[in-house]
Parts: C-alpha cells; sequence; structure tokens
C-alpha cells in the first residue's frame, strides 16, 4: 500500500469514527488535545499524523488500532 493510499484510510476512517460517536471536531481534538485545526487538517489528508496522535484518537474513540487501518 503506497503512502497516498495510508493516508487516505487513515483519514477516512477517522472521520468516519468520529462521525459514528457523534463528537465535532472540537470536542475530540479537546479529548486528544490537538489543536480542532490539525484534527481537520488530518481528516482532509493535510496533515500526516504521529502514530502517537492516531493511538491517542483510537483511544477517545474507543476503537482498535486497527480500524483506523483499513479500507
Amino acid at each position: 500500500m503506497d503512502d497516498k493510499k495510508i493516508l487516505d484510510s487513515v483519514s477516512d476512517n477517522i472521520r468516519m469514527a468520529r462521525l459514528q460517536k457523534r463528537l465535532s471536531q472540537e470536542k475530540l481534538a479537546e479529548m486528544v488535545d490537538i489543536s480542532t485545526k490539525y484534527l481537520n487538517m488530518i481528516e482532509n489528508r493535510k496533515a500526516n499524523p504521529t502514530i502517537v496522535i492516531v493511538i491517542k484518537i483510537c483511544g477517545a474513540l474507543d476503537i482498535d488500532l486497527n480500524t483506523i487501518w483499513s479500507k
């Protein structure tokens, strides 16, 4: 899987999980201790989050890390 496909999957899956949990970007960003702007950039494929941030997002969304990587 190339870099773009990985980033696309991560971004899409974070957004879908957030929406399923009915969380705003503001609320999730607060839970993860990142800015809303940064979360928006992650969801819109403009930022490549570190594994630490991805793990924190998974924890806040109460989802398994493997869920984020799947397409």
